[in-house]
């Protein structure tokens, strides 16, 4: 049983087969019973999986399988935002296949056309076929929050250690904790910073930044950073821009105190969340019919 989330192209045959008795449904309803009879194994976080503007991940597929068997010729709309086989749906075999849908539409010369002005250069025609326009769209945003976060890792290991430690307490802040104090860049006992919990005080965290190029955190770091926390607070969080040695996760792990761990690459994954040392470039909207406007007419 395929455990992952079906490609687009893999809802073809359960499309038509929940059409095959030639019922006229809506395409709400075609999207459940197709979830229903044959991927009701998928998890409830891969059911609830959204793709990056937002859509439920499994649902966008099989519109965008819809989409293409209605290029095919194997399915139509006969009202609207309802769904319906044809008579090429009825006779076509349990097997058909991507290739077979892209060549009755047409989809392939458009992308060889494309290809031929070097528009497919870097992801070759076989990929783009392969993926839905939605798969693309998120294939390309994956991959430009990938270069964002190395960028950025890279920027950190070469910062002032001092402003460092000042880029941690912005990022806690902007991540809804309260005023944050930094300490003494003399005797800090190996406290960085102090965030309030709440807006009174009440409540501290304590916080140790490293900025390392290659060296990893080892366990002596995590000790030396609970034994500089005073007696009234037992939690703290430890940043790196490099990594933390088994014997520094373990430490952090059996301290009475509450020590999260922070690495490089889970700090770049925050501050890309929570819009610290990025900027917005550019917004791209992307638009689809809205079928709930046509439903009064």
């Amino acid at each position: 049983m395929n455990l992952e989330i079906p490609k687009f192209h893999e809802t073809f045959n359960p499309i038509l087969e929940i059409l095959s008795n030639s019922e006229t449904i809506h395409f709400r309803e075609l999207q459940k019973r197709v979830i229903e009879k044959y991927f009701s194994h998928l998890t409830v976080e891969q059911l609830s999986e959204k793709t990056k503007s937002g859509d439920n991940l499994i649902n966008n597929r099989i519109a965008w399988g819809k989409s293409y068997l209605k290029k095919g010729g194997y399915i139509i709309y006969p009202i609207r935002g309802s769904v319906k086989i044809t008579e090429k749906g009825l006779k076509q075999k349990a097997d058909l296949s991507l290739k077979n849908v892209v060549e009755d539409s047409g989809i392939i010369d458009f992308y060889s056309e494309e290809s031929t002005k070097g528009n497919s250069e870097k992801l070759g025609i076989k990929e783009i076929v392969n993926s839905s326009p939605q798969d693309l769209i998120d294939n390309g945003f994956s991959q430009i929050e990938k270069e964002v976060k190395i960028e950025l890792l890279e920027k950190l290991k070469t910062i002032d250690p001092y402003y460092f430690e000042k880029v941690i307490l912005i990022l806690l802040k902007k991540m809804g904790y309260g005023e944050f104090i930094e300490t003494s860049k003399s005797g800090d006992g190996g406290i960085d910073g102090i965030i309030n919990e709440d807006k009174l005080g009440l409540d501290k965290i304590y916080i140790q930044a490293k900025r390392f190029n290659e060296n990893k955190v080892r366990e002596k770091d995590i000790r030396n950073f609970i034994g500089a926390m005073s007696g009234d607070t037992n939690k703290g969080v430890f940043v790196t821009t490099s990594l933390f040695d088994i014997g520094a996760v373990e430490k952090a792990k059996n301290a009475h105190h509450k020590i999260i761990l922070i690495d490089g690459n889970k700090l770049v994954d925050l501050m890309h969340e929570f819009n610290v040392g990025i900027q917005l470039k550019a917004t791209y909207e992307v638009k689809q019919l809205d079928e709930d406007f046509f439903e009064e007419q």
